[in-house]
């Protein structure tokens, strides 16, 4: 719900019933308002206590090779969340591995052995200081 609200409570607070508060969620998910609902888990409880975000430049921009790209990020489980972006990089990648050794065999995998990749840059995250995903409705 609504930042851990539930429905009882969003009801509540805008003087509506909980049947009512129901059906408008159910309406905005139709909608794809709503796009998902995620419990966010910590990933050290699994031992990923590495974050890395990842710059990628390719180096040719055409379609077929963006797409291809996409598709394998889309098929990496410890790519967490990958945005196509305008500038110098092609792609900007959130990663959680378990350590350095499990990040050099990934990078193996998905850059150097990925003809299409010109280079990659890597920041360690050392402290996640805000995670989320809210938008900001005010």
């Amino acid at each position: 719900m609504c930042r851990g609200r539930t429905s009882e409570q969003l009801a509540q607070k805008v003087a509506l019933s909980t049947t009512a508060i129901q059906r408008r969620i159910k309406r905005l998910r139709d909608e794809r308002v709503i796009v998902a609902e995620q419990a966010r888990i910590d990933p050290k409880v699994f031992g990923r206590s590495l974050a890395l975000i990842v710059s990628v430049t390719l180096k040719i921009g055409r379609a077929a090779t963006n797409a291809q790209f996409k598709k394998m990020m889309n098929e990496a489980p410890e790519v967490q969340q990958c945005y196509a972006v305008a500038g110098e990089q092609d792609f900007v990648l959130i990663i959680s591995v378990k350590d350095m050794s499990e990040y050099e065999v990934l990078t193996h995998r998905l850059f150097h052995s990925n003809e299409a990749v010109q280079k990659f840059q890597t920041t360690v995250v050392m402290e996640a200081v805000k995670v989320g995903l809210q938008v900001p409705l005010d």
